[in-house]
Protein backbone atom coordinates (compact mmCIF):
# COMPACT_ATOMS: atom_id res chain seq x y z
CA UNK A 1 0.00 0.00 0.00
CA UNK A 2 0.81 3.34 -1.20
CA UNK A 3 -0.44 6.81 1.04
CA UNK A 4 -0.57 10.06 -1.16
CA UNK A 5 -1.72 13.47 0.17
CA UNK A 6 -2.93 16.61 -2.16
CA UNK A 7 -5.18 18.79 -2.25
CA UNK A 8 -7.13 17.64 -5.75
CA UNK A 9 -7.40 15.01 -8.43
CA UNK A 10 -7.26 15.75 -12.14
CA UNK A 11 -8.48 13.26 -14.13
CA UNK A 12 -8.54 12.71 -17.72
CA UNK A 13 -11.52 11.14 -18.80
CA UNK A 14 -11.38 7.99 -21.84
CA UNK A 15 -8.98 5.27 -20.17
CA UNK A 16 -9.25 6.60 -16.95
CA UNK A 17 -12.68 7.20 -16.14
CA UNK A 18 -14.70 6.28 -19.06
CA UNK A 19 -13.92 3.14 -21.45
CA UNK A 20 -14.22 4.23 -24.46
CA UNK A 21 -11.74 2.40 -26.16
CA UNK A 22 -13.32 0.49 -28.72
CA UNK A 23 -15.59 3.64 -30.10
CA UNK A 24 -12.61 5.23 -30.28
CA UNK A 25 -11.05 3.04 -32.30
CA UNK A 26 -14.00 2.41 -34.26
CA UNK A 27 -14.43 6.07 -35.93
CA UNK A 28 -10.28 6.53 -36.37
CA UNK A 29 -10.30 3.32 -37.89
CA UNK A 30 -13.27 4.44 -40.45
CA UNK A 31 -11.28 7.29 -41.05
CA UNK A 32 -8.24 6.34 -41.77
CA UNK A 33 -9.27 3.53 -44.07
CA UNK A 34 -11.43 6.01 -46.15
CA UNK A 35 -8.12 8.43 -46.21
CA UNK A 36 -6.05 5.24 -47.11
CA UNK A 37 -3.51 5.76 -44.04
CA UNK A 38 -2.40 2.64 -41.59
CA UNK A 39 -5.45 2.20 -39.11
CA UNK A 40 -3.45 1.52 -36.50
CA UNK A 41 -0.96 3.74 -36.81
CA UNK A 42 -3.70 6.36 -36.65
CA UNK A 43 -6.01 4.99 -33.85
CA UNK A 44 -2.49 4.95 -31.83
CA UNK A 45 -1.69 8.54 -32.37
CA UNK A 46 -5.17 9.82 -31.63
CA UNK A 47 -5.20 8.34 -27.97
CA UNK A 48 -4.92 11.17 -25.38
CA UNK A 49 -4.45 13.76 -27.88
CA UNK A 50 -7.56 16.21 -29.57
CA UNK A 51 -8.47 15.09 -32.31
CA UNK A 52 -7.64 17.71 -34.49
CA UNK A 53 -3.68 17.48 -33.88
CA UNK A 54 -4.53 13.92 -35.08
CA UNK A 55 -6.07 15.31 -38.42
CA UNK A 56 -3.14 17.74 -38.76
CA UNK A 57 -0.64 15.34 -38.37
CA UNK A 58 -2.17 13.29 -41.49
CA UNK A 59 -3.80 15.31 -43.30
CA UNK A 60 -1.57 18.92 -43.08
CA UNK A 61 -2.81 20.48 -46.12
CA UNK A 62 -6.41 19.41 -45.67
CA UNK A 63 -9.34 21.89 -44.03
CA UNK A 64 -8.72 20.30 -40.57
CA UNK A 65 -11.67 22.16 -38.97
CA UNK A 66 -14.18 20.22 -41.48
CA UNK A 67 -12.08 17.13 -41.05
CA UNK A 68 -12.96 17.17 -37.11
CA UNK A 69 -16.22 18.11 -37.11
CA UNK A 70 -17.14 15.56 -39.12
CA UNK A 71 -14.57 12.98 -36.14
CA UNK A 72 -16.49 14.72 -33.54
CA UNK A 73 -19.89 13.80 -35.32
CA UNK A 74 -18.72 9.95 -35.65
CA UNK A 75 -17.88 9.68 -31.80
CA UNK A 76 -20.57 11.80 -30.13
CA UNK A 77 -22.99 9.35 -31.93
CA UNK A 78 -20.77 6.16 -31.33
CA UNK A 79 -21.90 5.21 -27.38
CA UNK A 80 -21.68 1.43 -27.82
CA UNK A 81 -19.35 -0.08 -25.02
CA UNK A 82 -19.01 3.40 -23.21
CA UNK A 83 -18.97 2.90 -19.94
CA UNK A 84 -17.77 3.60 -16.18
CA UNK A 85 -13.85 2.04 -16.21
CA UNK A 86 -14.04 -0.10 -12.82
CA UNK A 87 -14.62 1.68 -9.71
CA UNK A 88 -14.60 5.17 -10.85
CA UNK A 89 -17.91 5.88 -10.20
CA UNK A 90 -17.20 4.92 -6.29
CA UNK A 91 -13.96 6.60 -6.49
CA UNK A 92 -15.27 10.41 -7.59
CA UNK A 93 -18.43 9.55 -5.45
CA UNK A 94 -16.16 9.55 -2.61
CA UNK A 95 -14.56 12.84 -2.99
CA UNK A 96 -15.53 15.99 -1.41
CA UNK A 97 -17.16 19.19 -4.24
CA UNK A 98 -14.13 21.28 -5.33
CA UNK A 99 -11.36 18.87 -5.17
CA UNK A 100 -11.64 17.29 -8.54
CA UNK A 101 -12.48 17.85 -11.54
CA UNK A 102 -12.12 16.43 -15.59
CA UNK A 103 -9.51 17.27 -17.88
CA UNK A 104 -9.92 15.74 -21.76
CA UNK A 105 -8.66 16.23 -24.87
CA UNK A 106 -12.16 15.88 -26.06
CA UNK A 107 -14.32 18.68 -27.80
CA UNK A 108 -16.53 19.57 -25.34
CA UNK A 109 -19.68 17.79 -26.67
CA UNK A 110 -17.91 14.23 -26.95
CA UNK A 111 -16.78 14.85 -23.60
CA UNK A 112 -20.47 15.88 -22.24
CA UNK A 113 -22.00 12.43 -24.23
CA UNK A 114 -19.37 10.51 -22.75
CA UNK A 115 -19.88 11.62 -19.12
CA UNK A 116 -23.56 11.18 -19.07
CA UNK A 117 -23.33 7.92 -20.85
CA UNK A 118 -20.95 6.51 -18.38
CA UNK A 119 -22.41 8.21 -15.18
CA UNK A 120 -20.48 11.08 -14.02
CA UNK A 121 -21.58 14.42 -13.34
CA UNK A 122 -20.60 17.44 -15.93
CA UNK A 123 -18.34 20.05 -13.58
CA UNK A 124 -18.59 23.51 -14.39
CA UNK A 125 -14.58 22.77 -13.99
CA UNK A 126 -14.42 20.25 -17.05
CA UNK A 127 -11.47 21.56 -19.16
CA UNK A 128 -12.29 20.34 -22.65
CA UNK A 129 -10.46 20.96 -26.08
CA UNK A 130 -12.17 24.10 -26.52
CA UNK A 131 -10.90 25.35 -23.16
CA UNK A 132 -6.72 25.09 -24.41
CA UNK A 133 -4.85 26.73 -26.94
CA UNK A 134 -2.29 23.92 -26.51
CA UNK A 135 -3.28 20.27 -25.90
CA UNK A 136 -1.32 17.51 -24.15
CA UNK A 137 1.23 17.06 -24.16
CA UNK A 138 1.61 20.44 -23.24
CA UNK A 139 1.38 21.43 -19.41
CA UNK A 140 -1.94 23.84 -20.17
CA UNK A 141 -4.67 21.76 -19.74
CA UNK A 142 -3.39 20.58 -16.17
CA UNK A 143 -2.46 23.80 -14.99
CA UNK A 144 -5.53 25.53 -16.01
CA UNK A 145 -7.73 22.55 -14.38
CA UNK A 146 -5.52 23.00 -11.41
CA UNK A 147 -6.06 26.97 -11.46
CA UNK A 148 -9.76 26.72 -11.06
CA UNK A 149 -10.04 24.18 -8.47
CA UNK A 150 -7.57 26.69 -6.83
CA UNK A 151 -4.86 24.75 -6.40
CA UNK A 152 -1.19 24.66 -7.68
CA UNK A 153 -0.14 21.70 -9.85
CA UNK A 154 2.43 20.64 -7.35
CA UNK A 155 -0.65 19.73 -4.78
CA UNK A 156 -2.26 17.64 -7.50
CA UNK A 157 -2.35 14.32 -8.74
CA UNK A 158 -2.89 13.45 -12.36
CA UNK A 159 -4.96 10.28 -13.65
CA UNK A 160 -3.64 9.41 -16.55
CA UNK A 161 -3.83 6.36 -19.40
CA UNK A 162 -2.14 8.06 -22.11
CA UNK A 163 1.73 9.06 -22.40
CA UNK A 164 0.99 12.24 -23.75
CA UNK A 165 -1.17 13.38 -20.85
CA UNK A 166 1.04 11.90 -18.60
CA UNK A 167 3.87 14.05 -19.84
CA UNK A 168 1.40 17.30 -19.77
CA UNK A 169 0.67 16.39 -16.09
CA UNK A 170 4.21 16.46 -15.27
CA UNK A 171 5.47 18.70 -17.32
CA UNK A 172 2.46 20.67 -15.07
CA UNK A 173 4.33 19.99 -11.85
CA UNK A 174 1.40 17.72 -10.81
CA UNK A 175 2.27 13.65 -9.54
CA UNK A 176 0.69 11.52 -12.14
CA UNK A 177 -1.05 7.87 -11.56
CA UNK A 178 -0.91 6.03 -14.36
CA UNK A 179 -3.19 3.51 -15.79
CA UNK A 180 -1.88 0.78 -18.29
CA UNK A 181 -5.90 0.44 -20.21
CA UNK A 182 -4.78 1.97 -23.69
CA UNK A 183 -0.95 2.26 -22.98
CA UNK A 184 1.48 -0.50 -21.80
CA UNK A 185 3.04 -0.01 -18.29
CA UNK A 186 6.50 0.50 -19.84
CA UNK A 187 5.04 3.62 -21.85
CA UNK A 188 3.62 4.79 -19.19
CA UNK A 189 7.04 4.71 -17.22
CA UNK A 190 8.80 6.48 -19.57
CA UNK A 191 6.69 9.38 -19.97
CA UNK A 192 7.36 10.09 -15.90
CA UNK A 193 4.64 8.33 -14.23
CA UNK A 194 5.14 8.23 -10.36
CA UNK A 195 3.22 4.97 -9.80
CA UNK A 196 0.95 2.97 -11.93
CA UNK A 197 -2.07 1.18 -10.77
CA UNK A 198 -4.76 -0.82 -12.72
CA UNK A 199 -7.86 1.45 -12.79
CA UNK A 200 -9.56 3.32 -10.12
CA UNK A 201 -10.81 0.21 -7.96
CA UNK A 202 -7.26 0.32 -6.83
CA UNK A 203 -7.33 4.16 -5.78
CA UNK A 204 -8.97 4.66 -2.27
CA UNK A 205 -9.94 8.20 -1.23
CA UNK A 206 -10.51 10.25 2.06
CA UNK A 207 -10.71 13.57 3.58
CA UNK A 208 -8.81 14.40 6.50
CA UNK A 209 -10.25 18.16 6.85
CA UNK A 210 -7.83 19.50 4.82
CA UNK A 211 -6.02 17.28 2.31
CA UNK A 212 -7.26 13.94 -0.17
CA UNK A 213 -5.65 11.08 1.42
CA UNK A 214 -5.08 8.49 -1.07
CA UNK A 215 -3.77 4.77 -0.81
CA UNK A 216 -2.79 2.83 -3.74
CA UNK A 217 -3.42 -0.92 -3.63
CA UNK A 218 -0.86 -3.30 -6.18
CA UNK A 219 1.16 -0.80 -7.69
CA UNK A 220 4.72 0.16 -7.22
CA UNK A 221 6.51 3.13 -7.94
CA UNK A 222 8.30 4.24 -11.34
Amino acid sequence: MTTIRCQALLFDMDGVLVDSTDAVARVWRKWAIERGFDPEKVVRAAHGRPSIDTVRDFLPNADSHSENLEVERQEVEDLEGVVAIPGAVALVNSLPAGRWTVVTSATRPLAEVRLRAAGFPILPTLITAGDIQRGKPDPEPYQKAAARLGYPPAECVVVEDAPAGIRAGKAAGARVIGFPTTSNRHELEIAGADWVVRNCADIAASFDGNSLVLTLAGESDC
